[in-house]
């Protein structure tokens, strides 16, 4: 089964945030090819944002975006990083769109602060997360989100939290185990010539 993995895009997003899964997913379907040629991709991923427009992320790296937010293919996970996300904090097309989006998707995941827009969506209620220690104490001031600021990443079934950059990288390999199995998440961690931090 090949999974749809949709990575959310906005300004000033961190490169590593998105670029760090981006290269995850895709380096795990190479690595699965190699195995066995003719096996079925285990994942596709695309990138998303509020348009086709290139968008700016930090330190002034532009990308151009496959989809918009109206017009992208079905997902099977929903991908959000972090960065500064102040602006999309009070973007109510863009947090609508999250929980829009998040309920018709199996799993949704952040890196980072994007944890804080799971949240202002109220997808976190009740449920553990994480983010970047330097976000620790915002998103502890939402309500009834069990914030676990030691943990790399937190899988609560339908909602998958991580730290941040690096700790997203892991998370990703945890996400390939999970849905396609350890040995292509050592194997692919092997390719990346990456340290795979496997406790969450």
């Amino acid at each position: 089964m090949t999974r749809k993995i949709g990575i959310f895009l906005y300004p000033e997003v961190e490169v590593l945030d998105f670029a760090g899964p981006y290269e995850v997913f895709t380096c795990a379907t190479r690595v699965a090819r190699l195995q066995d040629p003719q096996a079925e991709a285990p994942f596709d991923v695309c990138t998303i944002a509020a348009t086709r427009e290139p968008v700016r992320a930090r330190a002034g790296l532009s990308v151009l975006p496959d989809h918009a937010q109206d017009s992208h293919d079905p997902l099977d996970v929903l991908l959000i990083p972090g960065g500064m996300v102040d602006r999309e904090l009070g973007r109510a097309a863009t947090i609508n769109w999250i929980a829009r989006t998040s309920a018709q998707v199996p799993l949704t995941a952040s890196v980072c602060s994007g944890a804080l827009l799971l949240a202002q969506a109220g997808l976190l209620e009740g449920r553990p997360a994480t983010t970047h220690w330097s976000d620790v104490e915002q998103l502890q001031g939402y309500p009834n989100v069990q914030v676990l600021p030691q943990r790399r990443w937190t899988d609560d079934g339908g909602i998958v939290t991580s730290g941040g950059i690096s700790a997203g990288i892991d998370m990703a390999l945890y996400l390939v185990q999970r849905f396609a199995g350890r040995e292509l998440a050592l194997a692919t961690a092997h390719r990346m010539e990456y340290a795979w931090n496997e406790q969450g």
